[in-house]
């Protein structure tokens, strides 16, 4: 059974249905409450970005002001957070656009129809490529949210790209399966170990996967920051609810940290993670 703590008033329950995340007959299971738990906890904190966003384009005397928010949902899977954004922050209003960004064409599919069963008019969703979706005409040339939930191994990274290209104003990001650089900390794990006492960080296995990961969340912080955003990093929900639980929030200002380059290149050399150079490349 759902409690009254599990579903935001303002939710459409037929859409929580629709989603898979009720049953039929309104419930939820364990997995399906901590699925939305992290949903809505997520858009708490996207909730008060959008306001400011909103503000800014009810102000600005520009062209597509009265278009309201753009808002992309990189890698977007099923949709879950798409279609609930959508649902408690656009629905009400005459602005505003959800863009979800999916290379599955299935998933794409899928989504599209039931956004049109649910009369979602400002939602559409694109089978795009990571560089497709930088350069494709389907796009506006500038966004003003990215989120990604729980973009898996490298999908993080290319909404960061994604983003950067697009001068997000803001980038919400839950990383998932962070295993590339996991994976070059073992190919030169020998090197290492004679290079620098660090190596004892991840020498065992376990390390190495943890370390990697948090080495990645630590480079892509480094890399919004060079660009340009200020960056904030958090719990999204308790971690009884996911192991997958940092959350990576970027608001842009324009004023770079300068040292976040230098100290990049400094953590990829100490580290032998020279070959992912580019992968944090602004």
């Amino acid at each position: 059974m759902r409690s009254s703590n599990d579903i935001n008033p303002k939710q459409s329950v037929a859409l929580l249905k629709a989603l898979h995340i009720l049953t039929r007959d309104g419930k939820l299971n364990q997995d399906s409450r901590r699925k939305l738990k992290q949903v809505n906890h997520l858009v708490n904190f996207i909730a008060p970005l959008f306001k400011e966003v909103l503000t800014q384009h009810n102000n600005a005397n520009l062209a597509h002001a009265n278009l309201g928010p753009v808002l992309v949902d990189h890698g977007a899977g099923k949709s879950y957070l798409g279609f609930i954004l959508y649902d408690l922050l656009m629905k009400e209003l005459a602005v505003g656009e959800v863009i979800g960004i999916e290379t599955r064409a299935d998933l794409v599919d899928k989504s599209r129809q039931l956004a049109t069963e649910c009369g979602f008019t400002r939602m559409r969703f694109e089978h795009l490529s990571v560089a497709e979706s930088i350069t494709s005409n389907s796009l506006p040339s500038q966004v003003d949210i990215v989120t990604a939930l729980h973009a898996c191994n490298t999908a993080t990274d290319d909404a960061i790209q994604f983003g950067l290209a697009k001068q997000a104003k803001y980038m919400v990001l839950v990383p998932c399966c962070q295993a590339q650089v996991a994976e070059v900390l073992r190919e030169h794990k020998v090197e290492s170990f004679g290079k620098t006492p660090l190596s004892e960080i991840w020498r065992h296995p376990i390390h190495t996967r943890e370390f990697g990961s948090q080495v990645t969340n630590v480079l892509r912080c480094l890399q919004l920051e060079a660009a340009g955003y200020s960056v904030t990093v958090t719990e999204l929900v308790g971690w009884e609810h996911s192991m997958k639980n940092e959350l990576i929030i970027a608001k842009h200002t324009g004023q770079p940290r300068k040292n976040a380059p230098e100290r990049m290149q400094a953590i990829l050399g100490e580290l032998n993670l020279q070959s992912l150079a580019t992968r944090f490349s602004i």
